[in-house]
């Protein structure tokens, strides 16, 4: 018993790094654009890899559009600063919608094409070899139905993905939705929320990759009023690295980045357009929810 435990400890030990390679890491972290830059600069240069962002909002606001703009835009070839790679869709609400990825897989040919003019670079030209078909194909997408199947599927992932090592984001639409509905045991919802946390958070460090946790608002009695906050209670809010909060700033779709650990907190406007997420160009002012 005493030399396992030995051989234990020390492989422990031999596991270590020091803080230089970790911050070597990070700064060569590779990072998701969201297609909205004012967005992208208080995330840093985007979505980050190897990490887990949750992204919580009222409806309406624009959760999965964002999801489905992150799942195109984890296809970017390398040439025009993306990650080439591909993505994993989780659905649980039955919201991704095939037709509007496309419109945005356009977009995004588009600003390639733009890109390459305005440059005046001599690319291969990898944005002509590439269609909407090509975009959706690199999207593996799961339909789920209850909270076993959503823990199930991703027990799957570490399999799923050892054989897809070209997966650079998952996304989650929404984590909450079957959490929310089938449970009246609340302790066993949060262990179960819990060690399907876990296996994200090994996930997006094992294979690189980004995992995005879209997420739903609830009530919240506090300070003698209800407010509104996001879903599965305040447990939760640790399981992830990142969270953005979405919210109305009058006809202003604004993203609050709440908690990061290397980022400070700051807020920026978007848009959802026909050709998915952009910049805002409206100034009008709503009180922000929180």
């Amino acid at each position: 018993m005493k030399v396992i435990l030995l051989l234990l400890m020390l492989s422990c030990w031999t596991g270590a790094q020091s803080a230089w390679d970790m911050l070597h890491e990070e700064e060569a972290c590779k990072r998701i654009t969201t297609s909205c830059s004012d967005l992208d600069d208080i995330l840093g240069g985007g979505i980050s890899c190897k990490e887990v962002t949750e992204i919580g909002g009222v409806p309406g606001i624009g959760k999965t559009q964002i999801g489905i703009q992150l799942a195109i835009n984890v296809q970017i070839p390398v040439g025009y600063g993306g990650v080439e790679g591909k993505a994993v869709y989780i659905d649980t609400e039955g919201s991704f919608m095939v037709e509007r990825a496309s419109q945005i897989a356009e977009a995004c040919i588009k600003d390639m094409q733009e890109y390459d003019h305005f440059l005046r670079k001599d690319l291969p030209g990898c944005q002509a070899k590439l269609t909407s078909n090509d975009f959706l194909a690199n999207i593996n997408y799961f339909r789920i139905c209850s909270y076993t199947e959503q823990i199930a599927v991703i027990n799957y992932l570490d399999k799923f993905i050892s054989e897809h090592p070209d997966v650079k984001v998952v996304i989650v639409d929404s984590i909450t939705f079957h959490f929310r509905q089938d449970f009246e045991d609340m302790a066993l919802r949060t262990r179960l929320l819990g060690g399907m946390a876990l296996k994200l958070m090994k996930l997006a460090k094992k294979f690189s990759l980004a995992v995005i946790l879209l997420n739903q608002v609830t009530t919240k009695y506090s300070g003698g009023s209800f407010h509104l906050t996001l879903a599965l209670g305040d447990s939760w809010s640790h399981a992830c690295t990142n969270r953005i909060i979405l919210y109305w700033n009058g006809n202003e779709r604004c993203a609050h980045l709440d908690k990061s650990p290397s980022l400070r907190s700051a807020s920026a406007p978007y848009s959802v357009t026909g050709e998915g997420i952009r910049n805002s160009a409206s100034s009008c002012k709503r009180a922000r929810i929180t």
